[in-house]
Formats: structure tokens, sequence, C-alpha cells
């Protein structure tokens, strides 16, 4: 699926998880990645039977988790921008690595350097 396929907008939640599904290589290909200790056949039609809104079959968060990470990790984006417009934010920026590293080193620096001022505190208290 190219990117001028994808429609801007979805009118319903599984609309957008089976278009990411598509883009992922399928039904099969996605299922087995969701349960694979499951016959790739039978993953594939459980996925479909969980977007299906007539099913009683539902995807946990955990198996939409890793849906929406291992099309984010593709360089797929439907379900991350369904969702902010469904709920009325504008279109997420994805970190690229680089971005991602960086901020989690300024966030060890800044817990470092809240951990060395509570042990400052700890130290003047206990005197």
């Amino acid at each position: 699926m190219t990117s001028a396929q994808i429609p801007l907008f979805y009118d319903t939640y599984e609309d957008a998880i089976r278009d990411c599904v598509t883009a992922l290589g399928g039904f099969k290909q996605v299922g087995n990645m969701l349960w694979p200790a499951m016959p790739a056949d039978d993953a594939g039609r459980k996925l479909a039977a969980c977007l299906n809104t007539d099913k009683r079959e539902k995807l946990d968060l955990g198996e939409l988790r890793l849906i929406r990470r291992t099309a984010r990790q593709s360089g797929v984006h439907i379900l991350a921008h369904y969702e902010a417009r469904d709920a009325g934010y504008t279109e997420p920026q994805p970190l690229n690595p680089e971005d991602e590293a960086a901020q989690l080193q300024r966030e060890f620096v800044s817990a470092v350097k809240a951990l060395e001022v509570l042990q400052k505190r700890m130290a003047i208290a206990a005197s």
C-alpha cells in the first residue's frame, strides 16, 4: 500500500487498524505476530474477526499496542494519526531514534541531579 492509497480520514477505528494490518503484510502475517503459537491461517482469521464489528472477538490493549509499535517501526502511522484525530489532536510526529535517544539521555541526567539533591537533603536531615 503506498501513501497515496491511504485515506486521509477513517470512519471507524477498525477501518484504520485494517489498513494498518494491510500495510504491515496482511492478516496472516500480523495475526502470526500477535499469536505466534497459533497456525498463521487461524491467527489471520482471528485477527479478521477482531476487526469485524459484528463479532464478539476484540483486540486487547497489548495486542493493539504491538500493532501500533510495529507499524511505527515500519514507517506506517495510520493508527497514531487516527487516534490523534479522533481525540481532537493534531497529527503526531514520530521521533527519529536520535531524537528519542537524546531525550532519554536528558531525562536520565535530570533524574540523577534530582537524586543528588535528595541525597544531600537526606544527609542534612540525618545530621
